[in-house]
């Protein structure tokens, strides 16, 4: 057993009559390093450890945590807890997740590669991205060069039969480009993500962030009309994360999604097909328990055009008059569970992205959005940002643009979706990168 399986189980074991307790325990480390023109320019080594206790009476909650495993810190925290139970609001709908009997999933989620790895290591290989990012091309200059690791272990115990712990790392690189041609410049960037350093592909990382700034020089405003878009692998998950926000099982009970009341209806292109999929070993987030501690799953949330459900987690799922679906989302000891999607994948296609331009003969390729989650409205599904990128003429890629919007709604971009690629791009984020074909958008420019 574990040390903070045996905190969180003896914090439990002082439950009085009519009291449910969650201690949910945790002990973590990250790092954080910049480079900047061969020198490092930022360096956190960051240790954090804690426990947060819910305490539920009669429907009302309490809650509170310390940032510390000392015994006396934690008879505060639980009395502390037990004292906020009487300023909580009445919830018919509070409680504590029950063991679902769902299995989980086996997953590789620690490297001990990556927890063995010099600090030293780990330097070169943000001075080597940066290296072979100004290597790509004589226009580039590398803004900053970053590595980055994250690693944890965690112990959830319940009352109401939850006792698991676990642990799991990852790490990545990234760099930010700059690219000059006169008086103009343009940006770019690029990631290697991996479970272990011995995983990144820095030269690909350096390469896209190069041809991602380049592309870009001589960009002109497009002339506005309605056009068939290609979006890139990073702009298809921003789109997918603002997708997660109506897929929410809790904004949908509160009515704030454009999907509620819609299960079962046809809500996008048959050839779209949505999953939240933390057990696959390849999803940056992967995770083999959600943040109360049931067994993360695969949810099929859109299948071939036709909604199947929302996530959940315990609490939405109660207030829904459902299950939950393994999804609880939470920020660490210090607060109390949400719920969100955890590793959303679209079931790729087959072809390239060039293969899919290929069959494009008046459209645009979107290299970058600005402004989607404030351009977006997940209730009415409105659909208006800033884009970046390259006409597409006949098959061919032509010349770059920039400051124009596309727009939309998000329930007809659904269904003018023609092609999923098959360039599956995995991401240091929540949802995974591929390119995406959509019909009939309305380019606005000159």
């Amino acid at each position: 057993m574990s040390e903070l399986q045996a905190i969180a189980d003896r914090v439990i074991a002082q439950a009085g009559k009519d009291e449910h307790i969650e201690a949910y325990v945790s002990r973590g480390q990250e790092t954080d390093i910049r480079i900047y023109e061969g020198e490092v320019e930022h360096f956190v080594s960051a240790q954090s450890e804690g426990i947060g206790i819910r305490v539920i009476r009669e429907g009302r909650t309490g809650f509170a945590y310390a940032g510390t495993l000392d015994d006396d810190a934690i008879a505060s925290v639980l009395a502390e807890a037990r004292d906020n139970v009487s300023f909580g609001t009445p919830d018919e709908w509070a409680g504590l997740a029950e063991a679902d009997g769902v299995p989980v999933v086996e997953q590789e989620l620690w490297s001990d590669a990556l927890a063995a790895y010099a600090t030293d290591g780990k330097i070169a290989l943000a001075k080597e991205l940066e290296r072979l990012t100004r290597g790509a091309d004589s226009r580039v200059r590398v803004d900053d060069a970053n590595y980055s690791d994250a690693s944890g272990e965690a112990a959830v115990s319940s009352t109401s039969g939850i006792r698991v712990s676990g642990r799991e790392n990852g790490c990545y690189c990234s760099v930010s480009t700059l690219a000059d041609d006169g008086d103009e410049t343009q940006t770019g960037f690029g990631f290697a993500v991996g479970r272990s350093p011995q995983e990144f592909d820095l030269a690909k990382a350096a390469r896209e962030a190069a041809d991602r700034a380049t592309r870009l020089l001589g960009a002109v405003k497009p002339p506005s009309k309605k056009i068939t878009v290609v979006l890139d692998p990073y702009v298809t998950a921003q789109f997918l994360g603002v997708l997660s926000s109506a897929l929410n099982g809790e904004n949908v009970a509160k009515g704030r999604s454009l999907f509620a009341n819609r299960v079962g209806e046809s809500v996008a292109s048959p050839l779209f097909t949505l999953v939240d999929d933390p057990t696959n070993p390849k999803a940056y987030t992967a995770t083999d328990i959600d943040g109360e501690g049931l067994a993360a799953r695969r949810n099929a949330l859109i299948d071939a055009g036709v909604l199947q459900g929302f996530v959940h987690s315990s609490y939405s799922a109660r207030r829904a008059g459902t299950k939950s679906t393994g999804n609880a989302v939470r920020g660490g000891f210090k607060g109390t569970p949400g719920v969100g999607c955890l590793a959303m994948q679209l079931q790729p296609g087959t072809r390239s992205q060039a293969e899919l331009i290929a069959d494009v003969d008046d459209g645009v390729l979107i290299q970058s959005v600005q402004g989607m989650h404030s351009g977006v409205n997940a209730i009415s599904g409105d659909f208006s940002t800033g884009a970046s990128g390259l006409l597409i003429s006949h098959g061919q890629l032509g010349g770059p643009v920039r400051e124009f919007t596309i727009a939309s709604t998000l329930q007809r971009m659904l269904h003018d979706i023609v092609e999923v690629g098959g360039d599956v791009d995995w991401l240091p984020m929540r949802a995974a990168g591929v390119s995406l074909v959509i019909r009939d958008l309305t380019m606005s420019g000159a």
